[in-house]
């Protein structure tokens, strides 16, 4: 759910692990507005990789945002602005929710919202769209709530992989929360938050702590880790993994000009709500059918697909890929990319990719790419 990695280097901000990821020998590139690390030395992505579907890793994300709402009846204010139905969740749960447009009905940002009580919702949004949410909470917040933008206040470390249990259990941390919940725990005198989630497709967490102790964890978790085969990892990697499980990235396969219905995200929806930010335009969207749908590909020759890519259907082009890499689990290349749905393409058919000129079979399908360890 993070956003894509971009070009130069202007103003960029610096996660509180910078100096532990230079030490390590990491690749940096410019990410959402921060520099973090892509890879590390004496691992690269393929390690990286099979170190998450194997053993265990660990991500700085801490370039996600951060922000709480507070005052009576917060959870009830999120939920109305908000796409999920936070009353599905109780306290100590987390969801994924969508942020959209009030018109348009397109993607704002893609949340993760922590419900800790019916006045205290945090919030993780995308490291560039966080002060926009905020924005637009702030804006629309009656009196006695409040809105407040934490994006520095906190660090976010996330450990995945089928080991990830062992880890935190070494440092004797919680593991037995169920999928999307959360719990309070201590390292020495510092509080965290423990929640079941990740963008891997794994068994893993993700923690969240006070940036001023971020260093103190990540050494703990390397360390705890190093029996179980724990490897830091970039941003590259984690690129790979959530394409292999069709996890949607904000910026190229959800946008303000993709809706959740044509990104197939509809199951983060709350229909039944009497409101939401944009769901005028979202029920009238799913009523008539999207003009267009998010599919996967995946190469029948050794063709790579990459973003803006255009998809063909004979002469004609019928859509553009989203995202593309290069799958190390399959060992293929394979995408997402928005299709006409017009066309009446789907899973088990071709189509052609315009790669620098050159035509390649892909195979369309419906993601994820390899069997999930997450249900």
């Amino acid at each position: 759910m993070t956003n894509a990695i971009q070009p130069g280097n202007e103003a960029l901000r610096r996660s509180p692990l910078h100096d532990r990821h230079a030490a390590l020998g990491a690749k940096f590139a410019p990410f959402g507005g921060w520099e973090m690390p892509l890879e590390y030395a004496g691992g690269g992505v393929l390690k990286e990789h099979a170190a998450v579907r194997e053993a265990a890793g660990v991500f700085d994300v801490s370039h996600l945002g951060k922000a709480r709402v507070t005052g009576p009846a917060a959870a009830a204010f999120v939920n109305a602005c908000l796409t999920n139905d936070l009353d599905r969740i109780g306290t100590g749960q987390a969801q994924y929710t969508l942020c959209c447009d009030e018109v348009t009905g397109g993607v704002v940002d893609d949340i993760i919202a922590y419900r800790f009580a019916d006045d205290h919702v945090f919030l993780v949004p995308n490291a560039a769209n966080t002060a926009e949410v905020v924005r637009r909470l702030s804006t629309a917040a009656p009196a006695g709530l409040t809105v407040t933008n934490e994006h520095d206040a906190y660090a976010v470390l996330a450990v995945q992989g089928p080991r990830s249990a062992e880890v935190l259990a070494a440092m004797e941390l919680p593991t037995g929360s169920a999928y999307m919940s959360f719990t309070e725990a201590t390292l020495g005198e510092a509080g965290l938050t423990v929640c079941r989630t990740g963008y891997t497709g794994e068994h893993g967490y993700e923690l969240v702590v006070p940036a001023a102790e971020a260093g103190r964890l990540w050494d703990a978790l390397l360390e705890a880790g190093a029996a179980a085969g724990i490897r830091p990892c970039g941003l590259a990697a984690r690129d790979t993994l959530r394409t292999e499980m069709g996890y949607a990235l904000h910026g190229q396969d959800l946008s303000p000009e993709i809706t959740p219905v044509q990104a197939r995200v509809g199951w983060a929806v709350g229909w039944s709500k009497p409101a939401f930010w944009g769901r005028e335009a979202l029920v009238a969207e799913r009523a008539a059918g999207p003009v267009r749908t998010l599919l996967g590909l995946e190469a029948v020759d050794r063709a790579i697909p990459r973003p803006h890519m255009l998809v063909y259907s004979g002469a004609d082009p019928i859509g553009e890929v989203t995202s593309g890499t290069f799958s190390p689990s399959r060992r293929l290349g394979i995408g997402l990319a928005l299709l006409d749905t017009a066309t009446g393409l789907g899973p088990g058919d071709t189509v052609e990719l315009d790669v620098r000129g050159r035509r390649a079979t892909m195979r369309v399908v419906r993601p994820p790419f390899i069997i999930p360890q997450v249900k």
